[in-house]
């Protein structure tokens, strides 16, 4: 059955981040709000007055044409003229024989001036021109006149509503004021958040930067009292069950070390050979118990170079007769323990070489973390295995060969090295045909 792409989703359109969604929660209202109202102002008032002004002024200049008209006196225009000055406010001036229209100072004029060309078309009966894109406090009106063209100059705040821009700006300034109040009040909060996330990442890693300033809110606050609590219990988890490791496997090697004695002085027999070996095998047990617990202890985090560690492991191992090839980026350098890291490199490239006759080794950096990839041509494990492998002495005997040393804990102490640094461990079928371990551990950008 074809399966169907997903289609367009609003959230994935959504910020990510804690900052940037509760910004746009607070941020997207108050401007929706701001605008909702400036629309309604602009709609019910600015418009609703600019028209019923611009329809005084329309009659103001129809009366006055109308009285010139019954009267084309010269006196009677001189009267009219300081008549449309003192109440009226307009300029009005005849000009014989002058064209109608004139050079405008802009193409396109405010969307208000439909309302005045239609109030003085209505009121006069004939054609007008007008033009208010000049600078300067008047627009002009244009009427054609007997006796020429009559020129009214009235001023801007009889035409048009001075109160709308005026409304808009500060209607802006109040959004743009609110938004950064928001960023601010934001950003304090958030930042507290910041911190607790980074000081987790870095315990994830094996980094203990120690108590920091706790601020905040209050459930931010209780957030941070519970980490700092949680890493105190963690830690002494931690060391206690790595001394108790190392207390029983140090409090063994003492009647091991006796029996072996006994044994080397008793005669030879096929009995005392068979336990010679278990012997043996018990001391091996014991050694591996040591590392792990070496692998718990605290260790300085410091910045590690995977490459020189990779490349130390793997002459070592083909001194042994291991055919081991690495293949390393310039430089793999990520913050981390060493000694534990070699421990984990270490029991990678054992087992590798262990079940497998060819051994390759790939170190990457990949962005925000790097990678170690261990390929080995052996017989491989089944899918279905693959975390049952890092099962402590788990040894899968029925899919790989068994090993002659070791009781099933190197992965487990593999992968266990591995989270303490917060990446991990995952297996995967080899190109070589075998077994994929691929180690990886992020790194701070």
């Amino acid at each position: 059955m074809q399966q169907t792409q997903p289609g367009f989703r609003f959230r994935d359109m959504l910020p990510k981040g804690l900052y940037w969604r509760t910004l746009l929660i607070i941020a997207a209202p108050a401007a929706l709000l701001q605008l909702i109202i400036t629309l309604v102002f602009l709609d019910d008032h600015w418009q609703a007055t600019s028209k019923r002004m611009s329809q005084g002024v329309a009659a103001d200049a129809a009366l006055i044409i109308q009285l010139y008209e019954r009267n084309p006196t010269p006196e009677n225009f001189a009267d009219l003229r300081q008549l449309a000055w003192r109440p009226l406010r307009l300029e009005i001036e005849l000009q014989p024989g002058a064209p109608l229209e004139m050079q405008r100072c802009r193409a396109v004029g405010s969307v208000l001036d439909r309302y005045l060309t239609r109030a003085l078309h209505d009121q006069i009966g004939r054609d007008v021109w007008y033009d208010s894109t000049c600078p300067g406090t008047q627009v002009l009106i244009r009427v054609p006149t007997q006796d020429g063209v009559l020129q009214l100059k009235a001023y801007r705040d009889r035409v048009q509503a001075r109160s709308g821009p005026l409304f808009v700006a500060w209607i802006s300034g109040a959004t743009i004021f609110l938004i950064t109040i928001s960023i601010l009040f934001i950003r304090n909060q958030v930042r507290p958040i910041i911190q607790l996330a980074d000081a987790m990442e870095r315990f994830g890693r094996g980094e203990d930067t120690g108590p920091f300033r706790v601020r905040g809110a209050r459930e931010v606050r209780g957030a941070a009292l519970a980490f700092f609590d949680m890493r105190q219990r963690i830690k002494k988890h931690i060391e206690q069950r790595s001394q108790l490791l190392a207390g029983v496997s140090h409090d063994l090697r003492t009647p091991l070390t006796r029996l072996k004695l006994q044994l080397a002085l008793m005669p030879p027999s096929p009995e005392i050979e068979d336990a010679k070996r278990d012997l043996a095998e018990m001391e091996e047990t014991l050694d591996e118990y040591l590392a792990f617990a070496k692998g718990l202890a605290e260790e300085t985090p410091a910045e590690v170079d995977l490459k020189e560690i990779t490349q130390d492991l793997a002459s070592d191992a083909r001194r042994g007769g291991a055919d081991v090839v690495v293949e390393t980026d310039a430089s793999v350098v990520t913050p981390g323990r060493a000694r534990a890291l070699k421990r984990c490199l270490a029991n990678l490239i054992d087992n590798a070489v262990a079940h497998g006759d060819k051994v390759r080794i790939h170190v990457k950096n990949e962005g925000d973390a790097v990678t170690v990839a261990v390929d080995d041509n052996g017989p491989g494990i089944p899918e279905e295995l693959y975390e049952e492998a890092f099962r402590p002495f788990s040894r899968l005997d029925e899919t790989r060969s068994r090993n002659q040393k070791g009781v099933g804990l190197g992965l487990a102490i593999a992968r266990d090295v591995a989270r303490s640094h917060g990446g991990d461990i995952k297996l995967s079928q080899s190109p070589l045909g075998g077994l994929r371990a691929l180690l990886r551990l992020p790194r701070p950008a």
